[in-house]
């Protein structure tokens, strides 16, 4: 019996707390207790676990302290929205368990920045033993850099018991870039009411706990201190399980983070989504607390039922390896986002584009993360893209195709990409990206209803398609880093199925001559398209280059949609071609270099007519996943000879994993 990759996988990056670009955190080790936990950028986001067990403390979160014994760290579980760690602690079995409740069919739920952390605790030796359990947040939560100085204070709450702590500066939504955190707002840390608290210096509380199993009497009374991980000051909680025998007994504490306000939106601040109707103040992060838990046990049993149902989908789809590598990916994803109110009131999810940058809004980023929103929620996928259309429609925007961004993160005050300069561009990349996705939204929802309102923006779009897409010029397609090119045999393919997405759009709106038209053109220049790009037994990097390839990912749209524009003998030799020329991280991007990236990779692998052929090119972008050196949030663009990461990581366009689920949803 062969034994899948999936039953030794060791993610590059383990999600623990994810909820937006701001609030990520992950373990970048094989264990937990290797080192402390980081944001995605590789700060330290600290985070301390210490289980006693009979006297004898065990960490099993984050790193030494003094001379305290390591818990075995002897299983861990990733599913779509919790991280499962299991270790020996003496004679006692800890299982702890992050939920992020990241389900995208609940927008409050989805909003509501609050991750739950609960720890489980059994005898497995026959015996009873006296247990109780430290864990603590650091301030560096709350800060960009940690030298900047933090407050921190108890807060009164009726059934929780709360500590807070947060930036003395507070410079509201003034900093945007890529390797920025957050610096205002406030971090929570909620326990049970009958937990104890404290608010003390990193190395003196976690030292104290350790030796005496006792929390420190007084919190630290400074006014405030930089945030660093060894000086600064943590968030404890101290959790008795008391006498405990082979019975299961669980505690759940709260990691929460209020930004108070969380876009800036054309000079606006913009509030997010769960704090819309909220009250003023703090009153709104002690009412978020409390839903947060008095839901917990609902919330968590439907996070399993949803971990359970996509887990066995893609396991059906295309085996174990595909279904943990959608779990690990699944709150990278989400987290990469930001769901707000509008000035209308109206949801807008704005990504960051993570470690590329900083950009907010970015619609090739969005394009290539479309797949799991379109299956779970396609009303997400119109909230990233309405505000693109949006902004095209005012003077600030001169160009006749669709804009790459709407400024860098969290400001969204115009694009940001290219300095409006217009050979700074992607003009049919992300023109024929607004179409394919307003296309793939009205196909799922059976009307087109929502786009009706910005039909001459959209028509403008596709007649830029029609004059410049068949044959581009020399212009850059959401693979920059490649550089620009001329005559893209893909781009060309995108332009394509843009006409026919606009083509379908129109009809549904009933505009039946623009539909009639843009669909024999689209099936005209298809037509031209495969003599033009033929290269034997595969296509063209470009139209003008014999003996080149490359990953022609977009023609997957064709079979998505069910546009029938391309003969099927053309997917079947780029497959066939695909796993003659991977390597063993996977297939390059083109001819041209050894690196790849991998949401193109499963959005080809979903070109494949057997499970096979699926599994055989997923495989090794699995086995990238699990032997890359980089211990970061999945990186997309890597080396397929040596698995290590060329850029880029914790990025949203790992939602493009998801393609071959969308493909089967709309079959």
């Amino acid at each position: 019996m062969t034994t899948s990759i999936a039953d030794r996988f060791r993610p590059s990056a383990v999600p623990l707390v994810t909820h937006d670009p701001y609030m990520s955190c992950w373990s970048t080790t094989d264990h937990l207790y290797d080192d402390w936990p980081r944001h995605w950028t590789d700060a330290p986001h600290s985070m301390f676990g210490a289980l006693r067990v009979d006297g004898i403390p065990y960490r099993f979160l984050g790193g030494p302290v003094g001379d305290e014994a390591a818990a075995r760290q002897t299983d861990l579980e990733v599913t779509p929205t919790r991280s499962i760690y299991t270790f020996t602690c003496g004679g006692v079995t800890l299982r702890v368990t992050f939920t992020s409740p990241l389900l995208l069919d609940d927008l409050e739920l989805l909003s509501r920045p609050a991750s739950y952390v609960t720890f489980a605790v059994g005898a497995h030796d026959g015996a009873s033993h006296e247990v109780s359990l430290v864990f603590d947040v650091s301030g560096e939560w709350a800060v960009d850099r940690h030298w900047q100085e933090i407050t921190w204070r108890r807060v009164d709450h009726p059934t929780l018991k709360v500590a807070s702590v947060r930036s003395v500066s507070q410079p509201v939504l003034r900093k945007r870039g890529d390797d920025v955190r957050i610096d205002w707002g406030t971090l929570y840390l909620a326990a049970p009411d009958d937990a104890e608290i404290a608010i003390g210096r990193a190395p003196a509380c976690r030292e104290h706990a350790l030796r005496s199993g006792e929390l420190p009497r007084h919190d630290w009374k400074a006014p405030a201190h930089p945030a660093n991980v060894w000086g600064g000051p943590v968030l404890m909680t101290q959790l008795s399980f008391d006498t405990v025998g082979p019975e299961i007994r669980a505690a759940t504490v709260i990691v929460a983070y209020d930004d108070e306000y969380a876009i800036e939106y054309f000079h606006r601040p913009l509030r997010a989504w769960w704090r819309r109707n909220a009250p003023e103040g703090e009153a709104a992060a002690l009412a978020m607390l409390t839903a947060a838990a008095g839901e917990h046990p609902s919330v968590v049993a439907r996070c399993r039922a949803f971990d359970g149902e996509l887990t066995g989908w893609a396991e059906r789809a295309g085996g174990p390896d595909y279904a943990r590598l959608l779990a690990l990916v699944y709150r990278q994803a989400v987290a990469a986002h930001k769901l707000v109110a509008g000035p209308e009131g109206q949801p807008l999810f704005l990504s960051k584009e993570n470690n590329s940058n900083g950009c907010i809004g970015t619609v090739d980023v969005t394009y290539p993360s479309s797949p799991l929103f379109l299956i779970f929620n396609p009303d997400l996928v119109k909230a990233m893209v309405i505000p693109i259309i949006e902004y095209c429609r005012t003077d600030d925007w001169i160009f006749p195709f669709a804009a790459h961004d709407l400024g860098t993160y969290p400001q969204a005050n115009g694009q940001a990409y290219g300095r409006n300069r217009l050979e700074g561009q992607m003009p049919v990349e992300e023109s024929g990206n607004v179409l394919i996705l307003c296309a793939a939204v009205a196909t799922l929802e059976g009307n087109a209803d929502f786009i009706a309102p910005y039909w001459d923006t959209l028509t403008a779009w596709a007649h830029y398609l029609r004059e410049q897409g068949f044959d581009p010029g020399d212009q850059l397609c959401t693979d920059d880093f490649a550089g620009r090119l001329a005559h893209n045999a893909n781009l060309s393919i995108k332009a394509i199925l843009g006409l026919a997405s606009y083509a379908r759009l129109a009809r549904m709106l009933g505009h039946k001559k623009a539909s009639r038209d843009y669909l024999a053109l689209a099936r005209e220049y298809a037509a031209a398209w495969e003599e033009k790009a033929d290269d034997g037994d595969h296509t063209r990097l470009t139209f003008d280059r014999a003996g080149t390839w490359s990953l022609k990912y977009n023609l997957v749209w064709d079979q998505v949609l069910g546009f029938e524009l391309f003969a099927p003998d053309i997917a079947r030799k780029e497959v066939a071609h695909y796993l003659r020329m991977q390597n063993r991280y996977g297939v390059p991007l083109d001819n041209r270099r050894d690196y790849t990236k991998s949401d193109w990779v499963l959005w080809v692998a979903a070109l494949a007519e057997s499970d096979e052929d699926f599994r055989a090119l997923v495989a090794p972008i699995v086995r990238y996943v699990n032997e890359t050196p980089d211990r970061v949030a999945v990186s997309d663009w890597h080396d397929t000879h040596t698995a290590e990461r060329r850029n880029f990581k914790a990025r949203s366009v790992v939602g493009g994993y998801f393609m071959k689920l969308l493909k089967d949803k709309l079959a």
